[in-house]
């Protein structure tokens, strides 16, 4: 492929990303402007799109990434476009040394996918306790805003449904999901022992399957929504676990960004935890048959053995998020499967 073709289908790409973020500076307003940030995880999939969001809404940003799982190609038009504002740390948040002074603090440093943190649990441990215990410890010198990224994984395999922030979880503490579960569990009592007993402004986002450009889909770190797509897409198998019938809530990107960014802008939401994410429930069967007809493949759908521990269900309450941050999401699940595959589409042809 020639050159000035790969620099037309990177352009695409990074236009559906673009129409995203403009969409997010619509709805979130001038809070940032002139602050500094910092982002563990920053060159992450979530953690990518708040450096530009953020970036794009007037701040000054330093990444954090140990590269674990991040991608240099998601920053890498920061580090070329964005010097002035934008800083760049490889190291891991368990032994970050800082320096400068932040207004905020996004702390989404962790590995998240299933297959992958299942084979780095140590670590995974770690970014979530010593890790969070070193961020809050700075934004405690600071008297910074500090938003954690927990997940809708503290609940476990849920039995209210949809889920509230007021259920306790259903976690099993010795599985082979708990080095995720447990270590955000922590995590968050983490955070609000720092609310509670130093006076720390901390936020927690619960999380709920979000997808969208930047996922990963190669290897342990494809979480089911990418590797479908990637599957249909070169027309090999998609690989379902178990029955199929196990249901998950997908946000879609842009909207979840804007919900955590609304949770950090928004004045007096000390200690509150908020579920982000979509209420709309589908099965994993209903997913895969979505990807199949949108991307019109010829592959069939195969299932595999169920995975340990895995929930049956998914679904968020989200009305303490419609009522303090006045948000809910606005792209429906084809209009975000559409996005997602068109720039996986320009990914392959790269």
């Amino acid at each position: 492929m020639s050159a000035s073709k790969r620099k037309e289908i990177s352009q695409l790409s990074s236009d559906i990303i673009q129409d995203d973020i403009n969409r997010i500076v619509a709805e979130v307003g001038s809070t940032f402007k002139g602050r500094k940030v910092l982002i563990t995880g920053g060159a992450g999939f979530l953690g990518s799109w708040l450096c530009d969001a953020i970036l794009r809404l007037g701040a000054t940003v330093t990444c954090i990434d140990n590269m674990s799982t991040g991608r240099m190609e998601n920053i890498s038009h920061l580090l070329s476009s964005s010097r002035r504002v934008f800083k760049f740390q490889k190291s891991s948040v368990e032994d970050a040394q800082l320096r400068e002074k932040y207004n905020y603090i996004f702390h989404f440093a962790s590995r998240a996918s299933p297959e992958e943190y299942q084979q780095h649990p140590i670590e995974t441990l770690e970014a979530n306790s010593t890790g969070t215990k070193n961020m809050l410890n700075h934004a405690l010198k600071n008297k910074a805003t500090f938003i954690y990224a927990s997940t809708s994984e503290v609940y476990g395999d849920a039995q209210a449904i949809p889920t509230p922030e007021s259920y306790w979880g259903n976690v099993n503490p010795i599985g082979v999901r708990s080095c995720y579960d447990e270590g955000k569990r922590f995590g968050e009592a983490l955070c609000i022992a720092y609310s509670k007993q130093l006076g720390l402004d901390t936020r927690i986002a619960r999380i709920f399957n979000c997808y969208g450009p930047r996922t990963r889909a190669d290897g342990a770190y494809a979480r089911a929504l990418p590797r479908f797509i990637m599957q249909a897409l070169t027309n090999d198998p998609i690989t379902v676990y178990g029955d199929g019938n196990q249901t998950r809530s997908f946000c879609y990107v842009s909207d979840t960004v804007t919900g955590i960014l609304r949770m950090a802008s928004i004045g007096d939401l000390k200690g509150e935890v908020i579920n982000i994410g979509n209420p709309h429930e589908v099965t994993i069967n209903q997913l895969a048959e979505t990807i199949r007809k949108l991307t019109e493949t010829k592959s069939k759908t195969t299932h595999l053995p169920p995975q340990p521990d895995d929930p049956r269900r998914r679904k968020p309450d989200i009305s303490k998020a419609m009522r303090l941050l006045k948000w809910e999401p606005k792209v429906d699940l084809e209009e975000g499967l559409r996005k997602t595959i068109e720039w996986f589409k320009h990914q392959l042809h790269q």
